[in-house]
């Protein structure tokens, strides 16, 4: 009985740590640090000193990880009634919302003290700017009051690259704007692909994402001309000569597939196509940055 007793305990701590990890999205926020760091290369000929990487990223980490986490908490209720959330942390009462408060705020504290006094204040407050509003600006009100939301709220999930930046420079130039400009046109074909597929869900929770608003065909046209003019927009590195021939063939190769899925999205879909374009899309962000990184130092 003792052993059994130990056992079930360990299974019981092991189950909670998992639970405060998953708050954190960490994919979400992998991807995101991705992003900051070819910010943070891009923005030197050299490479980047650790005394500003480490910081930056455990930063840049542990404030976006406070936002996701206030995300989770926010939209406890909604993720109860649908299939992809209801086996998140707060939907099961693994957590209380008490304690989600609380982790939130000491992560996304340390994470901006770290910045602020490692790095730089202005990396700290853009951090700040970005972690508002995508934790309470997009997930507290746009999420729930018009179908543009992921458009408009997009644009503090596409702050990584300059803050990156920032962590390096200090300053604000062109060229990471550009980067999140990218990031911001990329989102909404992105989620997008990920709300037709789950469009019954986000109709029972009465979220009024584009698909449940105007409907899964408008939806459909609007990924399509998405996807276009961010196939325009990955162009501008190129053209501006921020990058060479390595990224100009590389994003070109991973805008095609990209839009060859919003065509058959569009035109010939199945009942896998729009997750299908979904899943890619997170490899076409991804790999699009490590081609910008391998440009810049090839």
């Amino acid at each position: 009985m003792q052993s059994v007793a130990t056992k079930q305990i360990t299974k019981t701590r092991n189950a909670h740590w998992r639970d405060y990890l998953e708050l954190t999205k960490p994919r979400v926020v992998a991807l995101l640090l991705l992003t900051a760091v070819v910010g943070m290369c891009l923005a030197t000929e050299q490479l980047v000193s650790l005394s500003v990487l480490v910081p930056a990223l455990t930063g840049i980490g542990l404030m976006s990880a406070a936002a996701a986490a206030v995300n989770h908490l926010v939209d406890r209720h909604i993720d109860a009634k649908m299939a992809r959330t209801l086996r998140r942390p707060l939907p099961q009462g693994n957590l209380s919302p008490a304690k989600v408060i609380t982790f939130a705020t000491t992560i996304g504290v340390i994470g901006f003290v770290t910045l602020y006094a490692w790095v730089n204040p202005l990396t700290a407050w853009l951090t700040f700017a970005s972690m508002v509003g995508y934790a309470f600006i997009y997930t507290m009100f746009l999420k729930r009051a018009t179908p543009q939301n992921i458009v408009i709220g997009g644009l503090a999930g596409a702050a990584p690259p300059l803050l990156g930046w920032t962590s390096v420079t200090n300053e604000i130039s062109a060229f990471p704007i550009l980067l999140v400009m990218i990031i911001f046109t990329w989102t909404p074909p992105h989620f997008w692909a990920l709300a037709v597929h789950r469009a019954k869900d986000y109709a029972r929770a009465e979220i009024p994402m584009l698909p449940v608003t105007h409907g899964i065909e408008f939806t459909k046209t609007c990924i399509f001309l998405y996807t276009i003019l961010l196939g325009v927009v990955c162009l501008m590195p190129f053209l501006i000569g921020m990058t060479g021939m390595i990224y100009l063939v590389g994003v070109t190769a991973l805008n095609a597939i990209f839009l060859a899925y919003a065509w058959k999205l569009k035109y010939a879909p199945n009942k896998k196509t729009a997750f299908n374009m979904f899943a890619f899309s997170i490899w076409h962000l991804m790999l699009l940055f490590v081609i910008l990184l391998v440009d810049h130092y090839v």
